[in-house]
């Protein structure tokens, strides 16, 4: 088999597997992940999964992710978070930090700094998981499904904050001379001054005469595969990837801005990101699980002890205790910010794939967990359809 034919048949088997798990509300690009999986147990197609062409196409997958994270950052509704948002966000991203990091580092015996990165990508919130739950039981407008949603949006400075803190990493780790410190510095610098100067013509790109869609989606990806391309030179195309979705919200003009965020999502979300979800899904190390299952036991607990703990001290006079424990449950989630943490950090080798396959195992039985659990929960307590108060 070619690696078109793999790809074809990998898209089908996401698509058919995908309709399977919407139907218990887990989205449908997990999918690509659980077939990783299975091809991590058992691959008779490696010889087509580690070619270049398919590694590749692996990397621009999480590369446009993490553009969409940048791309979807909204300074302002972050900057207009209410107090209550605010304080619980830090004080239950500080918990994991601290508690996560003590875990991580005497069980694996890694650093503090690698081991309160990883334990930051717990930190991360999948809302894009959690929306279509809370919509379905009318909570999306709800003092409670607001307050998930607003620590969803204020973890995504989290979330950038660390991909940077990773990408320094990996700078310094690569052994440059002195003089190549400064070109890299320069490099990585332009970056920052190319989100400047194209913010700066914003007006410009809002006069800008574009034949039709597509014709302008052209100049988006260019500006894409630039800054990914000049990251590349200094180890920093994640960081590249994420400016650009910054840049680029500021300056495509309001009118095309769905159009264009809409081709992006089909182009990630509908061809590329698959690819990525399967690749790390491939790395993990079946045997390694098989053999601790009690490690990936141990940090389920572990981490939804934390947030429902922490969620109860800080909701419960504001939400309610089951309101509480629920936004404990739903703060749970993870989904793509945090795999593309993980896979950083186990692709330039800074974790093993001992480290690696215990925290990915966390996350798929999470994504299995916490849709159920939830669900039951909402409609046992019988939450839902109250109208939405001020929560300052």
């Amino acid at each position: 088999m070619n690696l078109i034919l793999f790809l074809a048949t990998v898209f089908l088997a996401t698509f058919l597997i995908g309709r399977l798990l919407e139907k218990i509300r887990i989205p449908w690009i997990f999918s690509a992940l659980l077939i990783g999986l299975v091809l991590a147990a058992y691959n008779p197609f490696k010889e087509i999964t580690t070619s270049p062409e398919f590694v590749f196409l692996a990397h621009l997958g999480m590369y446009f992710l993490l553009f969409i994270i940048g791309f979807e950052l909204d300074i302002k509704e972050i900057l207009s978070s209410s107090k209550f948002i605010i304080k619980t966000t830090f004080i239950i991203i500080f918990a994991e930090a601290i508690i996560g990091s003590i875990l991580v580092h005497y069980i694996f015996g890694l650093s503090w700094l690698i081991a309160g990165l990883l334990s930051l990508s717990f930190a991360t919130v999948g809302e894009a998981v959690l929306l279509p739950i809370l919509d379905e039981f009318n909570l999306v407008k709800t003092k409670l499904g607001q307050t998930i949603l607003g620590i969803g949006v204020l973890d995504d400075v989290i979330e950038v904050l660390t991909i940077i803190i990773i990408v320094v990493i990996l700078g310094r780790s690569t052994g440059y001379t002195h003089l190549s410190i400064w070109i890299n510095l320069l490099i990585l610098f332009s970056l920052f001054v190319l989100v400047f100067i194209l913010t700066k013509l914003k007006k410009y790109f809002s006069s800008f005469k574009y034949k039709d869609i597509p014709s302008f989606f052209l100049l988006v990806i260019f500006f894409i595969f630039l800054f990914i391309g000049l990251g590349k030179y200094v180890e920093s195309a994640a960081l590249g990837a994420l400016l650009a979705g910054i840049a680029l919200k500021n300056i495509i003009p309001r009118k095309i801005l769905k159009f264009i965020d809409s081709e992006i999502r089909t182009l990630a979300y509908g061809f590329l990101a698959p690819i990525f979800f399967l690749w790390v899904g491939l790395d993990v190390n079946m045997p390694y699980l098989l053999k601790y299952p009690l490690l990936v036991l141990l940090f389920i607990v572990v981490i939804k002890a934390i947030k429902v703990s922490s969620s109860y001290i800080m909701g419960r006079k504001v939400l309610g205790p089951k309101k509480s424990i629920l936004l404990g449950i739903s703060l749970s989630v993870k989904f793509s910010t945090s795999v593309v943490i993980i896979k950083l950090l186990f692709e330039n080798n800074l974790i093993s794939s001992g480290v690696y396959s215990v925290f990915i195992g966390t996350k798929v039985l999470f994504k299995f967990i916490v849709p159920f659990l939830l669900s039951y929960l909402i409609t046992k307590w019988k939450i839902g359809f109250s109208k939405i108060r001020s929560i300052s």
